[in-house]
This record gives C-alpha cells, sequence and structure tokens, in this order.
C-alpha cells in the first residue's frame, strides 16, 4: 500500500521532543519518515481524520512497536469512527508503556460498540484514581453516556454532579454543562437542563459541541539550547553507522606478517523488529498508528468523546494485536572463500564473521 504524500515542509524536527526520543530506537531514515507522518497526524486530525487515519497507519507499518506510534493510530482511529481499531491500538499502547491516560477514549469506544457496561467497568479501573483531573472529568462524560445507553437518567445525572465535575473550567466546563443537560432532559427534569445551559453563549456551545472552527492556536516553538537537538541527531547516525559496520572483521595476522582484510567486509542488513502481537493475532493493523493532538506533534490526553451512543460495530479482538516493522534478511548466505563452508547470515545482533578470519590456518600453513 502506497504512503500518503508529506509535504517537503514538514520536517522531523517540528515533532514534539518527547514524541522524537522513542524513534531512537529506529534507523535515522525510518526514523525522519516516522516522525513526518506523526507531524501529519497530529496537523490533520481535526480538519481531515481520514487522512490523519492514513498517516498513522503509515507510522504503524514502519514503527509498530513504539509507543507514540501505536498512540496517535489509536487516536486516529477513534477520530473516524473506527471504535474496534482505537480499542487495539490503545490496549497496545497501555501495555507498553503502562499508562492508562486514555482509559476515557477507550471506554467511549466502548459505548460505541453498543458495550455500555464495558466502558463503565473501563472508569471504574483503580488506575483511573490516579489520572489528571481533566481525564476523570472526561471518564465521568463517558460514564453519563453509558448510563444514559441503558436507560438510567438519574444515574447519568449523579455521575456527573460530583465536586470533581462541577468544578471543571474553560471549554471542558461547557461540554460537562452539555452533557449534565442532555442527563437531565432525559430524566424529565427540563427546567434544569435549560438552567445548565443559560450561561453560556450559543457560539460557547457550539465550539464545545465541535461545531464551529476554534481559531487556529498560536504555536510557541521553543528555542532551547540547540545541543540538546545536535545530540539526538548524533546517536540516530551512530546507530546507524553501528547497523552498517557491524558486520566488518578485525585484521588478521599469520606467522610472516599482517594480513590485511580488504574484501572481508559482510555488511548485515538492518532488521526491522516485527510485532510478534501481529503475529498472534493475524490481523492487519489499521489504525484509526491517545487523546487530542499536542500542537502538530505527538497526540497527548483524551479527545472529544462522542456524545451520542453508536450503533455497534464488529467487537474488538480480546488480545492486542499489535503491527511491527517489516523485517528484512539478507537474501543468501555468504559463504567461505576457501572451505565453501556457509557462513551464517546474521540477522541478530551477533557480528558476522569475516572470512579471512576463518581462513587464518590455511594461510599461515601456505606460509610455512
Amino acid at each position: 500500500m502506497p504512503e500518503p504524500e508529506i509535504p517537503d515542509d514538514v520536517t522531523f524536527s517540528d515533532l514534539d521532543r518527547d514524541a522524537r526520543r522513542p524513534l531512537r530506537t529506529l534507523s535515522k531514515d525510518n526514523a525522519e519518515r516516522v516522525g513526518r507522518h506523526l507531524v501529519m497526524v497530529g496537523r490533520l486530525l481535526d480538519v481531515d481524520p481520514e487522512r490523519a487515519y492514513e498517516h498513522a497507519t503509515a507510522a504503524v507499518r514502519r514503527a509498530g512497536r513504539v509507543d507514540v506510534v501505536r498512540e496517535a493510530a489509536g487516536i486516529a482511529a477513534y477520530s473516524t469512527g473506527r471504535y474496534a481499531e482505537a480499542l487495539r491500538e490503545l490496549r497496545t499502547v497501555r501495555r507498553l508503556n503502562g499508562s492508562s491516560e486514555h482509559l476515557a477514549v477507550m471506554a467511549d469506544a466502548e459505548r460505541g460498540l453498543g458495550r455500555p457496561e464495558r466502558a463503565i467497568a473501563l472508569a471504574q479501573d483503580p488506575e483511573a484514581e490516579a489520572l489528571p483531573a481533566p481525564t476523570r472529568v472526561e471518564l465521568a462524560m463517558v460514564v453519563s453516556g453509558a448510563r444514559l445507553d441503558m436507560g438510567q437518567p438519574e444515574a447519568a445525572v449523579a455521575a456527573l454532579s460530583t465536586d470533581l465535575v462541577r468544578s471543571a473550567g474553560g471549554v471542558l466546563a461547557v461540554r460537562v454543562a452539555q452533557a449534565r443537560a442532555a442527563a437531565l432532559e432525559a430524566a424529565g427534569r427540563h427546567a434544569e437542563a435549560a438552567a445548565e445551559l443559560a450561561p453560556y453563549s450559543e457560539r460557547e456551545l457550539e465550539e464545545a459541541a465541535g461545531v464551529v472552527e476554534v481559531d487556529e492556536e498560536v504555536l510557541v516553538y521553543d528555542l532551547e539550547d540547540d545541543a540538546a537537538e545536535a545530540e539526538e541527531s548524533a546517536d540516530r547516525e551512530h546507530a546507524a553507522d553501528a547497523d552498517a559496520h557491524h558486520g566488518t572483521a578485525d585484521d588478521v595476522r599469520d606467522d610472516e606478517g599482517r594480513v590485511g582484510d580488504d574484501d572481508g567486509q559482510v555488511g548485515v542488513d538492518e532488521g526491522q523488529v516485527g510485532d510478534e502481537d501481529d503475529e498472534e493475532s493475524g490481523d492487519p493493523v489499521s489504525v484509526d498508528d491517545g487523546a487530542v493532538p499536542d500542537g502538530e506533534g505527538v497526540v497527548h490526553g483524551a479527545r472529544g468523546l462522542a456524545p451520542e451512543h453508536v450503533a455497534p460495530q464488529d467487537e474488538a479482538p480480546e488480545d492486542v494485536a499489535s503491527q511491527g516493522e517489516d523485517t528484512s534478511t539478507t537474501d543468501a548466505p555468504v559463504e567461505d572463500a576457501t572451505t565453501d563452508a556457509p557462513v551464517e547470515d546474521a540477522t541478530t545482533d551477533a557480528p558476522v564473521e569475516d572470512a579471512a578470519s576463518a581462513t587464518q590456518g590455511a594461510d599461515g600453513e601456505d606460509a610455512r
């Protein structure tokens, strides 16, 4: 499948510094390409979710074992209504880095699949108590929606009546008011529902609901010392050089002098590690490569949650499916120049033995 085009003005340095760090495990060229795809996910998620999804999928095909890539994939999937895929990706993120920050998105994806009971169970996860306040408010709104799905309007109102929820501010407070008004209406408390929305203008309500575009935010670039940036680039170059020269053997000496190994370098093709989780499941990864995009970089935190019950989709598999980078191997084993014994090709980190080393004894014999 061809990768979506990336504009020339998109560079790896546009990616958030925290998101670039996990990409150091990749080769330099691959890290650059994956990073640019992630930048495009951040740019397009609000304006063109389908194209953001395509870039996230491309990033996953290249770097399926990197948590920030799977995080972007999960959020892109959620934003396009691919709730089963979103669940799979975000479960993988949770397993890779141990973070529960996307519980609200995962719970709302369960609602989207027509499983409100599972949404409520996720919200009751013990790790939810340690989440930041805004994420817990998001979870409360998901629980309220799930209660409405189950025909429990009073329980839906109660879920949004805690001190934490009522203390929310900014756009989040407007969204809470909208969720409370929906629950109150369902409970037949129409006057209270109208009172919830009264303090806000029509534009504020539309903005919170995603009906109108928010003014483009001002991006503040971090211009701190370039030493850190140079160090990251040097690390990637060093890793690439180490891979390229991994199979070079040391010169050997015979009894009468030093024999230079001019032709004995065996290049080891760089392999990309496959994600065993995808191999176990057999499912192709589709990314919907957690959470609102932070500027134009990696995605962080929970995004706007689905306000209404969404028609069920196919259930997400219980086991997390992961997709890793394609593994490439050398075309054929390298044969020893003297003995015809095949030298084992290396797809692991072990260096390949130089053919000159294998014939050391024979050379010494001839010399004598």
